[in-house]
């Protein structure tokens, strides 16, 4: 097994209500970032976010109106990424997510790669990778002040799965863009909704009722062609000269369609969320297998990162069995406060669902849930610091991890 970390850098109250300010908890982020790269993990993952998500409770429509704090500190991921490699030599570091509807849009967010790809690949000894997670974004909020919003009463029946034909338009410029094409708008995929686009016959009908409306027509269209988000003249981002070896490209989506689509332009790996199923995993891996663009190589399992919360205890002042039932109790109040924040109640049931992807207890106990829940050749991107404000704790989990569990995991796979 190969071993990642994410790096959320949440500011939201934990399970006791501390909320540490900004600089607190960037300095959290960077001690437990060259904490990582001294043990060996592979790639830090940052997740990044923007605007307010405190403020965007306000909204007419908000999209989590019950979380508290800011779901995330990451607004720039360039510079951060840079000055993430400037303070460590060994990990590599990865995006989870960029949103490239939001800052502008897929050309302002390819240009914005490129450059960072030129400065950091400037050295000619640098052989670290960046690896690129990008998506339509976490939360809708984000995207909604750079005009991703319905621009009439077809698009408005048709959210949020036209949302997901936004994110393809844009992700074909993003990527041609990088791998250094001139294009225009009138070179990109056309988004044409059919009964295919939706989950339902009634979601179509509503979206073939507006169109029946809005276009003044005498029946309901078997197909409706959505107008381009995005319109501009030949185009070309620079620099142009960067080191294209050392870029990564993951995409942040479930749809299998657009996990297909992408690669049709370049080598894109894929995302799992933590709470994921096992038949989903299994049948992305044999999808992935036979769509995995051809400059990329083979397919191989350790390309679609395995994440996982981590409630780890292995405090030395405790026995096993405290450990274990202290991992577990941390583990219940942060997954409650988490589905609090998101929904504003505790769901035992999405609890219980997350508790069991999670990886949680001690020493041995983690160790063993790992080798019961992953294949042998899965990359796991573990994720320490959610709600847990407590950076030398943090540390001390990541610790215990990768000199305890991870050796004892390969001693029982080697053993197997």
């Amino acid at each position: 097994m190969e071993h990642d970390i994410f790096f959320s850098i949440s500011q939201t109250p934990d399970a006791d209500g501390h909320l540490p300010d900004e600089a607190t908890m960037l300095r959290n982020y960077f001690q437990q970032l060259t904490c990582a790269d001294a043990l060996g993990f592979g790639i830090g993952w940052i997740a990044q976010a923007h605007l307010s998500t405190e403020t965007q409770k306000s909204n007419h429509k908000p999209v989590v109106p019950h979380w508290k704090g800011e779901v995330g500190l990451c607004t720039d991921f360039p510079q951060l990424a840079l000055e993430s490699f400037r303070r460590t030599k060994h990990i590599e570091i990865g995006s989870a997510v960029v949103s490239i509807l939001a800052s502008g849009g897929p050309i302002a967010q390819a240009e914005r790669m490129a450059n960072l790809l030129s400065l950091h690949g400037l050295e000619e000894d640098e052989q670290r990778c960046l690896h690129i997670g990008f998506s339509a974004g976490r939360f809708e909020f984000m995207a909604r002040p750079y005009g991703v919003v319905p621009r009439n009463s077809i698009e408005e029946a048709a959210w949020p799965s036209l949302r997901g034909q936004i994110f393809m338009e844009a992700a074909e410029i993003f990527l041609r863009l990088l791998r250094g094409d001139i294009i225009n708008s009138t070179m990109i995929r056309q988004t044409v909704l059919t009964r295919s686009s939706f989950r339902s016959d009634e979601d179509w009908e509503k979206v073939q009722d507006a169109a029946v409306e809005f276009e003044a027509l005498d029946s309901r269209p078997e197909s409706i062609r959505v107008p381009s988000r995005y319109v501009f003249e030949d185009l070309k981002i620079v620099p142009t000269e960067f080191r294209r070896e050392l870029l990564k490209l993951v995409a942040g989506t479930h749809d299998p369609r657009a996990q297909t689509f992408v690669n049709t332009i370049l080598p894109v790996k894929v995302f799992n969320l933590s709470i994921t199923s096992p038949e989903v995993i299994d049948a992305t891996h044999q999808r992935m297998s036979e769509v995995y663009h051809q400059d990329g190589g083979a397919w191989k399992r350790r390309d679609m990162a395995r994440t996982s919360f981590v409630f780890l205890n292995a405090e030395k002042d405790l026995t096993p069995q405290q450990q274990s039932e202290a991992a577990q109790d941390e583990a219940d109040r942060a997954l409650g406060a988490y589905w609090s924040a998101l929904e504003g109640t505790i769901d035992p049931e999405k609890v219980s669902r997350a508790a069991n992807n999670a990886l949680i207890g001690n020493v041995e106990e983690v160790a063993k849930q790992m080798v019961e829940r992953f294949h042998p050749e899965d990359r796991i991107m573990a994720w320490f610091d959610f709600f847990n404000h407590d950076s030398d704790r943090v540390c001390r989990n990541m610790t215990a991890y990768m000199e305890e569990v991870v050796p004892l995991v390969e001693s029982m796979l080697q053993g197997a």
